[in-house]
């Protein structure tokens, strides 16, 4: 019987999450399998796998073929470097102890580069937020800048009407003034 690594698709609409399995080549995406090794979920950022390595090992090593996004995922996960390092522990280049040494070595170095570009995200983050805060105290200045210019608009306006209005008042004050007399004269008489 020729055995496939596939995905199996669930989670719901626009939401996918996969669960790696072994199953039969004959066998529909979705139908029945033999057993499974693993989740991936491609939702998050960086993509969470969860998966049985002793398992996904022994299925690679007995000659199961994966398709093309699986054997990603095993091989981001190490599965392929073991399956080579355990060929060269069986020709006799070095013992198991090295080939387990050279994988945790690997497995290391992936996690320091993982972290390190995690890092980068966080400072890339940062900066974005840090850009965005400053240009939201440009657009907040420019914007109390136009009100400042246009409160002293009303400011000067009101101050003109006021001015005009005194003036308005001063002059309808003096005539008054001014006839006042005239009428009192012909009283006297």
């Amino acid at each position: 019987m020729a055995t496939k690594i596939r995905l199996q698709r669930g989670g719901r609409k626009g939401y996918a999450f996969y669960s790696i399995v072994i199953a039969d080549v004959r066998a529909p995406r979705d139908g029945k399998f033999t057993e499974k090794i693993g989740t991936y979920n491609p939702n998050t950022n960086p993509a969470t796998v969860d998966l049985k390595f002793d398992r996904a090992l022994y299925w690679v090593e007995a000659g199961a073929q994966p398709t093309d996004t699986v054997r990603n995922i095993l091989s981001g996960e190490g599965v392929y470097l073991m399956k080579h390092l355990r060929g060269g522990v069986k020709k006799g280049a070095f013992d198991e102890a090295a080939a387990q040494q050279k994988f945790d070595a690997w497995k290391a170095d992936r996690q320091k580069g993982l972290q390190a570009i995690a890092a980068k995200q966080a400072d890339e983050a940062k900066k974005a937020a840090a850009e965005r805060l400053n240009a939201e105290k440009k657009a907040d200045e420019a914007k109390k800048a136009q009100i400042a210019e246009k409160v002293a608009a009303l400011e000067a306006a009101a101050k003109e009407a006021a001015a005009e209005a005194e003036a308005a008042a001063a002059e309808a004050e003096a005539p008054a003034e001014a006839e006042a007399p005239a009428e009192e004269a012909p009283a006297a008489e």
